[in-house]
């Protein structure tokens, strides 16, 4: 059975962390994997390079060593082993994974904040320590979208939960009501 590409990225970052974590490395960890993050951000196509089987293996392990060379312990044996398996397209999607695992830990929950107009940095602030707490965490961190199509109120979307207060949907549970 072959697995999807978000199965692959979260079994190797939960390899990571959980490794990470046990050799209380998770910091290193963390700022490492921000570095190499930065890598495939500025080679995008990096990945995809040493996936390719157009590409000879001794060339291929050139740019694995020089890969490397900016990394040590942990992350440097992750990058091999995830070369080895023929997984580096994989690698910013499991990246991002180990984020979301990272952020777990220190209980921050990421997400998006949906308004008409934009809101204050004091209704952003209120809003994000509301989300957090309701939600069980000790921080929240939402990213701003502006919609004019919701007419009012707020939508918010972290980690899987959606939190419905736009006008907009009060109008059509309205609508849908009065239709009945």
């Amino acid at each position: 059975m072959k697995l999807d590409k978000y199965t692959i990225a979260k079994r190797y970052s939960k390899a990571i962390y959980e490794l990470a974590v046990e050799t209380d490395q998770l910091e290193v960890v963390n700022d490492q994997l921000t570095k190499l993050r930065e890598v495939f951000e500025e080679i995008p196509d990096l990945g995809f390079i040493l996936t390719d089987e157009r590409l000879e293996p001794n060339e291929k392990l050139t740019v694995i060593a020089a890969l490397e060379k900016g990394f040590c312990g942990m992350v440097c044996h992750f990058i091999h082993v995830v070369y080895e398996n023929r997984r580096m397209d994989d690698m910013p999607r499991m990246i991002a994974e180990f984020y979301h695992l990272y952020d777990e830990h220190q209980g921050i929950i990421k997400g998006s904040v949906t308004t008409v107009t934009p809101l204050t940095s004091s209704q952003k602030e209120k809003l994000e320590t509301k989300i957090a707490n309701l939600l069980g965490y000790s921080t929240a961190q939402l990213k701003m979208n502006i919609d004019p199509t919701i007419i009012g109120g707020v939508i918010v979307e972290a980690n899987n939960h959606i939190i419905d207060g736009s006008i907009k949907t009060k109008l059509n549970h309205f609508y849908s009501e009065l239709v009945k």
